[in-house]
């Protein structure tokens, strides 16, 4: 596979551009959202409902410290896209050094944190009754592979800053794949159930982590970084730190609304109801794939061309990235608004192995999905400028209105209404609020990101 220099950023067309840069990313987060998708079908299918729901209250914990990693990545990456668009070679070397050794000092200390208050978190984020039991062995599997998980989201946000989509979309393929196979043997084969789920996440993990390790010494990468590298620089870290707190953030209050929403879940209609909630949480990974790809091959692009002060460039790569995702999401929201109930029997078993208990668990499931899927999802055509919006600041190094657009939807509109909407509606309390912060977010980044286009790119062309 050829190398692609970083300089392509800045010359070939935005289109055409976008296109090479989302692609490979659609086709990652893909592979990456079918990977959950079957996992969890796998888990339901061959373990039960309620293991779903274990899975559901664990994810929260594992993934905000993989988010640190993510956080780290993103902010470094877009230090390293703008530093190699201003021929800034050994600023882009140091900032990658600096990312892996914050990525293993920060994540390696969540994890110690995060086993010693096993007992818990996991009753904290919804892991209650039949629960807490098989949540409990997840987790503690699948912790000791987080911090490898976050070198691999941090690494991949650095290859793609080096223009190298394929290489992070080959990245994001290897773990996916070998961790399906890994759940047919360790599950199916071998029958170690909730083990046998755990090790196969943690060993996809770790094929990912190897994969990108490779790619760093090999000559495909740019970044070819020495000893001195590593040691920790107060002014980029304060850069990283302000950039990737934005993704933080976001995962953070990602962890909280899992919180909530198990809780709150789990008092509307106990486990059952936690099980509906993991299995749309799944297709929000899932169905969104080519959205999030569009954004992903935005970023290093928006932030390269602002480096190199080519501002009609980031304003074409901005529009075109809006016209390109909203495409997709209303592709997405038919299929979604067609097929809710068909989805949602993927999840689910008739075998009378599992138990007439699991088997009404499974009816109530698949009774209350399709029309909560409905819900969630009514708001997904309009999304697209929410997501480039926020990812834009974040691309040009401004992180505090990233951060602002950031936690507008989730933190300032969607927790909320999860809070007040539920005690006057139930059920369907918790379900609506979803379409509502939807719009309202997207309102409040739309105005940002036109004041944004008027004042800051049109005065600088």
């Amino acid at each position: 596979m050829p190398g692609v220099s970083s300089e392509a950023l800045g010359s070939k067309p935005i289109g055409k551009l976008l296109i090479q840069q989302a692609v490979p990313a659609s086709i990652g987060i893909l592979v990456m959202s079918l990977n959950i998708l079957v996992d969890t079908i796998f888990v339901g299918n061959w373990i039960g409902p309620i293991a779903i729901a274990a899975i559901n209250v664990v994810l929260p914990v594992s993934f905000f410290i993989a988010a640190l990693g993510m956080a780290i990545g993103i902010g470094g990456s877009s230090i390293i896209s703008r530093a190699l668009g201003a021929t800034q070679k050994d600023k882009a070397l140091k900032t990658f050094g600096n990312q892996i050794t914050l990525t293993l000092l920060v994540t390696c200390s969540m994890v110690g944190l995060g086993l010693l208050f096993v007992d818990s978190l996991i009753p904290a984020f919804g892991g209650k009754g039949g629960i807490f039991e098989p949540a409990k062995i997840y987790y503690t599997i699948v912790l000791y592979g987080v911090p490898f998980l976050a070198l691999c989201m941090m690494g991949n946000t650095v290859i793609r800053a080096e223009g190298k989509p394929r290489f992070a979309m080959i990245a994001m393929i290897i773990p996916s794949v070998g961790n399906l196979v890994m759940d047919y043997l360790f599950i199916y084969v071998f029958d170690w159930g909730m083990e046998g789920a755990a090790w196969a996440t943690t060993g996809g993990y770790l094929l990912c982590f190897g994969y990108i390790f490779w790619f760093f010494l090999s000559p495909n990468s740019e970044l070819k970084i020495n000893w001195h590298h590593f040691g920790l620089n107060r002014y980029l870290l304060k850069e990283i730190g302000g950039l990737g707190f934005v993704t933080l953030s976001r995962q953070a209050v990602t962890s909280v609304t899992y919180l909530l929403m198990n809780n709150i879940l789990f008092e509307l209609g106990g486990e059952a109801m936690v099980a509906v909630y993991a299995i749309i949480g799944r297709m929000l990974m899932f169905a969104l794939f080519p959205v999030f790809g569009v954004t992903q091959g935005f970023l290093p692009i928006a932030g390269y061309n602002y480096g190199a002060h080519k501002y009609d460039r980031v304003k074409e790569s901005i529009y075109t990235a809006i016209k390109y995702a909203a495409l997709v999401a209303t592709i997405v929201f038919v299929i979604l608004m067609v097929f809710p109930g068909e989805i949602a029997g993927l999840f689910l078993s008739d075998n009378p192995d599992l138990g007439p208990e699991a088997l009404a668990t499974n009816a109530f499931v698949l009774e209350h999905t399709p029309s909560a899927m409905r819900w969630v999802f009514a708001a997904t055509p309009i999304i697209a400028l929410q997501l480039i919006g926020a990812a834009y600041f974040q691309a040009i190094g401004k992180a505090i209105p990233a951060l602002i657009l950031t936690l507008t939807r989730q933190g300032f509109f969607f927790i909320p209404l999860i809070l007040i909407l539920p005690g006057y509606f139930g059920e369907l309390g918790v379900w609506i609020s979803f379409t509502i912060a939807d719009v309202l977010a997207t309102v409040v980044t739309g105005y940002y990101l036109k004041r944004e286009i008027h004042r800051e790119l049109k005065m600088s062309l």
